[in-house]
């Protein structure tokens, strides 16, 4: 079962109006557990997922990428749409080292708003159009860890042409995707290369060091991917720890997440499968940005596959969540 704290966390005032919320969720889950289950691929469509195809896109994160696993949840919230072994996915101690506050100023005068999403502008010497899409997760210069680049020289904000909305000969071309991805992500290569300051001595034996001699303590982060049924996407849910492991408040977790978002689309409410308030990014609109990535493969000659949507979504989400390193699908050129 997946790391929680239930009762070291109490639900914090939602960033959107309570009742309101409590309203939506309640006839949300009145219409989920009233209509059939869906069987007919709408993927191309809509950008919605069937159960079925939600598991095998979830399969193919787990084959490449060894930290997300599966889990079965409690067995009085299993649901019967989906295996009993396969309710939901789980990647843990994902590692937050900065806290996405120190991006605010740069957002805030720096970015402009298509469709309620929050996207930077170029520092390219003005070659890009105002419209265009730019990836979030690049703000700072430095893809791989969110932020920290800020005190070094050059521009604050290297953008890189984003699949949402650019023109058609910049968009990420996706064809290859199965390909490019990493077998394993670096945590596990670092595992299986027998990293961590492991050494065999001229003697045979084996030295290591200290336990806490390199380690930096940082925030971390339980990421979990369930299957909404009322909108047919993944939605993604945060469980986080401070320094010590003890479990974050909710109001400590939306420093982890850009302002803009969490005024809009970051909610606290109870995991389906655990029954523990966390914090969730609400999946309203995640079907409309898969259905604008399908269309731009399809413009692009390229024959969409739903299995690769988790990696499309797990990539579009690290915008909202910019200092949380769970993105491990870097290396895929953009």
């Amino acid at each position: 079962p997946p790391r929680v704290g239930a009762s070291a966390v109490a639900p914090s005032a939602p960033v959107v109006e309570p009742m309101i919320h409590r309203l939506g969720d309640a006839y949300r889950s009145v219409v989920s557990s009233l209509a059939p289950t869906s069987t007919e691929s709408r993927f191309v469509e809509a950008g919605t997922l069937t159960p079925e195809e939600f598991v095998q896109a979830g399969d193919q994160l787990t084959f490449k990428f060894g930290t997300w696993k599966w889990e079965c949840g409690e067995s009085s919230r299993r649901v019967g749409y989906l295996p009993a072994d396969k309710q939901f996915l789980i990647t843990r101690n994902v590692p937050c080292k900065d806290r996405v506050r120190a991006l605010d100023y740069v957002l805030e005068h720096k970015t402009t708003m298509v469709d309620e999403w929050m996207l930077p502008e170029t520092t390219d010497g003005g070659r890009a159009s105002q419209g265009e899409l730019r990836d979030v997760d690049d703000l700072t210069g430095d893809g791989a860890h969110g932020s920290g680049a800020a005190d070094q020289g050059g521009p604050i904000i290297v953008a890189q042409d984003d699949f949402l909305d650019g023109p058609g000969n910049d968009l990420p071309d996706f064809s290859d995707l199965d390909a490019q991805l990493a077998e394993e992500d670096p945590a596990a290569r670092a595992a299986a290369a027998g990293g961590g300051g492991i050494a065999s001595g001229s003697g045979g034996y084996v030295v290591a060091d200290a336990p806490d001699e390199h380690v930096s303590r940082t925030r971390t982060y339980d990421l979990s991917i369930t299957y909404d049924k009322y909108y047919q996407t993944p939605r993604l849910w945060l469980f986080g720890y401070d320094e010590q492991g003890k479990p974050l408040k909710p109001e400590l977790v939306y420093e982890d997440v850009l302002s803009e978002y969490v005024e809009k689309t970051v909610t606290v409410d109870p995991h389906p499968l655990t029954g523990t308030p966390t914090v969730s990014i609400h999946p309203c609109k995640h079907s409309l940005v898969m259905k604008k990535v399908v269309q731009d493969w399809i413009e692009n000659g390229i024959t969409p596959r739903h299995d690769l949507a988790i990696f499309v979504f797990l990539k579009f989400i690290s915008g909202i969540v910019p200092t949380i390193n769970y993105d491990f699908t870097m290396d895929i050129e953009f």
